[in-house]
């Protein structure tokens, strides 16, 4: 069976800083990479006073799309709801917001999706939702179960892993030019021991794939951004390993932690691409 992977997060450039080396790297070594984009980012800001935006939604999905050709993963999935935002600009009165969404319905919509690429592997965010914002909660909580009912739907998926910074990475990110939405939070709280990294994904190979993913969401990383404009030093050490916990397992780990997502599995990698246009 062909190595299959499938990614679910909340908003465009959440697959890039976290886990963009990883996409590239399975994707390189032929494995089918899926992305699922619960919404287009819409309640964003655009960081970049020179890029004339007058519609935010079609922007982000743009630079989602750009982001994983440089990857070299499939074009998104994007399942259509709405950004809901986060602190005092939380969209609670929007009916379509991800955070007002049927649970239920969002794992349906995943479960068709693995029933598609029928992956082995996935990944989402962890249980904090790295910086704890209310999408990626709904993220975490619709791919856990997906992963779990899947097995009773018939397509069973191996292995689900999240990803995770640990308490060195969560307070490096916070120094220096620190990363604003990690600004205030508790490492204690947001950040894993290094028992729980459960996978180390060497990522060196990809780092310049990487750099170029983060840069395609440019309404996100413009001069007013932080996260354009973190130090060699704070992004370098996340340009050569990306960090997962486990969130679900079917079958046993050949040891821990893993250096291959698929390791121990009876998968094979297909050179030929898909056509990613």
């Amino acid at each position: 069976m062909q190595a299959s992977l499938l990614a679910v997060f909340a908003h465009p450039d959440d697959e890039a800083l976290r886990c963009g080396g990883t996409l590239a790297r399975y994707a390189a070594q032929g494995a089918a990479v899926t992305l699922i984009c619960l919404t287009r980012g819409e309640a964003g800001k655009n960081t970049d006073p020179e890029l004339l935006v007058t519609d935010l939604a079609a922007q982000r999905e743009q630079e989602l799309r750009d982001s994983c050709a440089q990857l070299g993963v499939a074009p998104p999935i994007f399942l259509g709801y709405h950004d809901s935002c986060r602190g005092e600009r939380l969209r609670r009165d929007d009916p379509l917001a991800t955070i007002n969404a049927d649970p239920l319905e969002i794992e349906a919509r995943i479960l068709e999706v693995i029933a598609l690429v029928r992956p082995q592997v996935m990944l989402t965010f962890d249980p904090h939702g790295i910086y704890g914002h209310p999408d990626h909660l709904v993220a975490h909580r619709a791919a856990t179960a997906a992963f779990t009912s899947a097995g009773i739907h018939g397509h069973a998926v191996h292995r689900l892993f999240y990803v995770v910074q640990t308490g060195e990475e969560m307070r490096r990110l916070q120094s220096g030019q620190a990363l604003g939405v990690l600004s205030g939070l508790a490492p204690q709280t947001y950040a894993v021991c290094e028992a729980t990294v459960a996978a180390r994904i060497d990522v060196r190979a990809h780092a310049g794939q990487k750099r170029a993913a983060l840069r395609s969401h440019r309404t996100q990383t413009g001069p007013l951004s932080t996260l354009g404009n973190l130090s060699d030093a704070q992004i370098g050490p996340l340009l050569e390993q990306e960090t997962f916990s486990l969130g679900g397992l079917r079958g046993p780990l050949s040891r821990y932690p893993v250096e291959d997502l698929f390791e121990g599995l009876d998968v094979t990698f297909h050179q030929e691409q898909l056509c990613r246009t």
